[in-house]
């Protein structure tokens, strides 16, 4: 069995991860050969712990990680909440699974929500090789807020915004993206007033913060998940985002349903998701 670096970052973020619960922090073996670790820290931002769910396989060789980001508009949801990717499935895949929360932005205004992910990122890279993870080998997968911060990861980067929540120095790029029912036009979304910084100009902002403004030949590979009858969001937004990286000759796969709604990782994701994966690494 591989150690364990799960992170002390201060006494105050070790004390937040032994309150949580610490069967749930140490507890193993969800199903055979599988590691399951909860409420794991990855950062830590003015006292406040950011936290994941992780399971990985007992295996050899270098794995592939998956990291998830939750929907809920930003500012709901949770790492294991309604249509969350499940771990131990993907564990039992052969990869790295983590799900993760991030700072809601009733609670903490935009970018907090995105610059969560992107420490997120890098604490995959800072840990990749003491859990046996291949650090060129990262994918993200997120439903509907979710799907916009991955996408934001693949074509923005770090952009503008300063790296917060530690793992400053490590890496954050990732190999690929898979958004399902995910918005990349934030103006144009009717939640989009949602984003807002604490200052500055709002609709700067959101410009800054929609993916589909960002494509470019530099664009990670992203698979798209939508359905035509998406009520939170218009697959309109999708087509928009198709049609950009066409334009730009980025590496992408578009996938469209008719009837599924407004999507979680359903077991018909997770199939699309695999394929997409295993095309990437084909």
């Amino acid at each position: 069995m591989r150690r364990d670096p799960r992170m002390t970052l201060t006494a105050a973020t070790t004390a937040l991860m032994l309150l949580g619960s610490l069967d749930a922090v140490s507890g193993q073996s969800a199903a055979q050969g599988v590691n399951v670790h909860e409420a794991v820290v990855y950062g830590e931002h003015q006292g406040s712990a950011l936290v994941a769910d992780l399971a990985y396989p007992e295996t050899d060789g270098l794995m592939p990680a998956i990291i998830y980001v939750h929907g809920g508009s930003w500012r709901a949801g949770s790492r294991n909440g309604n249509g969350a990717l499940d771990v131990v499935q993907w564990a039992g895949h052969g990869f790295f699974a983590m799900t993760i929360d991030y700072r809601l932005v009733l609670a903490t205004p935009a970018p907090a929500a995105y610059q969560d992910v992107q420490t997120a990122i890098r604490w995959m890279h800072a840990h990749a090789e003491s859990f046996g993870v291949d650090p060129d080998r990262i994918y993200l997968i997120g439903n509907s807020a979710g799907g916009h911060l991955v996408s934001l990861a693949a074509t923005l980067g770090d952009g503008p915004y300063p790296r917060t929540g530690g793992w400053e120095d490590a890496r954050s790029d990732v190999r690929a993206v898979i958004s399902v029912s995910g918005a990349y036009d934030v103006n144009k979304l009717s939640w989009g007033n949602l984003w807002t910084p604490i200052s500055g100009d709002a609709e700067e902002a959101r410009r800054v913060a929609s993916p589909i403004r960002h494509v470019s030949g530099d664009t990670r590979p992203i698979l798209i998940i939508h359905s035509n009858d998406d009520q939170a969001v218009p697959v309109e937004q999708a087509l928009g985002m198709v049609e950009a990286l066409d334009r730009a000759g980025a590496h992408h796969r578009f996938v469209r349903w008719e009837d599924t709604g407004h999507m979680g990782i359903l077991p018909e994701v997770v199939r699309e998701a695999r394929a997409f994966i295993a095309e990437i690494e084909g």
